[in-house]
């Protein structure tokens, strides 16, 4: 058997411990801890939502057997009305790892690690939308939808405060050149609340992305080419752009960080970032603000 080239002796270091089921700590399906920390988040284009009531999970880095690989950003359907994504994300554990946090489903919003995945998810909470009864409504100032199919919305513009800096495309929380954030009560109250698994639809997504080289860091540099999607993936509806994995791919390669580090940069914007779940009303819905049709987003540090 041929010896294993030295660089490879100690790369990463992934262990999988499988969790209970849901609802109970959904946000911990499996354990991934890894001793290089995944590229920058690339800047990509939203979308538009395709259908009323699904919910943007923003594109991230996930770990495979064969590295890091990118998981496009997309549209998708809660297990019930009412529940909000809250994403996962790489924080450093002080021992020379990082660990991954899964999302999960809930009423409100949690930690995310302080990470601007963009397009609602600008470092605490969501600015893209809320619940209001069986309807979701989506604020189009910082989101994207289909206006020939979806009619609920409206336009929040203080949710988001342009401070004229460089907008931070850091995909980790702690250690070397990462995004300072820690918890705010409110998302410490969150993370003791009923969650939900990712669904199916979800995972499918997920496990279509693992098995197509193109989406690993490896292969890519940090740089997919297809980085969201307005539909998730499954087995039946692989990307055009679809190499699958091969054999030689599956020993882990190191993402080597730019040579500058990023400047790390706390959010700054005055959302508020939890919303409190309405329940449903037996009067008539409320009526739709009014679309603007102009484009919502007046700075390209909007978009992720």
């Amino acid at each position: 058997m041929k010896r294993m080239p030295r660089i490879f002796a100690a790369i990463a270091i992934a262990t999988l411990i499988l969790f209970g089921t849901a609802p109970r700590r959904a946000d911990a399906d499996v354990f991934i801890s890894v001793n290089f920390g995944p590229p920058a988040l690339p800047v990509y284009y939203q979308p538009p939502a395709p259908a009323p009531n699904l919910i943007w999970q923003p594109g991230y880095w996930a770990w495979g057997p064969a590295g890091y690989f990118w998981v496009p950003g997309t549209w998708v359907y809660p297990p019930q009305v009412g529940l909000l994504w809250t994403p996962g994300y790489w924080g450093w554990n002080g021992y020379g790892a990082y660990v991954w946090h899964g999302g999960y489903w809930a009423r409100t919003v949690g930690f995310y690690g302080g990470i601007n995945y963009g397009w609602g998810y600008f470092g605490h909470g969501y600015a893209g939308g809320v619940w209001y009864g069986n309807v979701f409504r989506y604020n189009t100032y910082v989101t994207h939808v289909d206006t020939t199919v979806v009619r609920n919305v409206y336009v929040d513009r203080t949710v988001y405060v342009n401070n004229n800096v460089t907008i931070n495309r850091v995909s980790y929380n702690g250690g070397p050149n990462g995004v300072r954030a820690v918890p705010t009560s409110a998302e410490q109250v969150a993370a003791s609340e009923r969650h939900f698994a990712m669904t199916s639809e979800q995972r499918a997504h997920v496990q279509t992305a693992q098995v197509n080289r193109t989406y690993l860091a490896s292969v890519n540099h940090g740089h997919p080419q297809e980085t969201a999607v307005a539909h998730p993936y499954s087995q039946m509806n692989r990307p055009a752009t679809f190499e699958p994995v091969r054999p030689e791919d599956h020993v882990a390669q190191p993402y080597h960080q730019p040579e500058q580090p990023q400047h790390t940069y706390q959010p700054q914007h005055t959302y508020q970032p939890q919303h409190t779940y309405r329940p449903e009303r037996t009067s008539a819905p409320p009526r739709p603000a009014q679309i603007e049709h102009e484009n919502p987003h007046p700075h390209p540090s909007h978009r992720p």
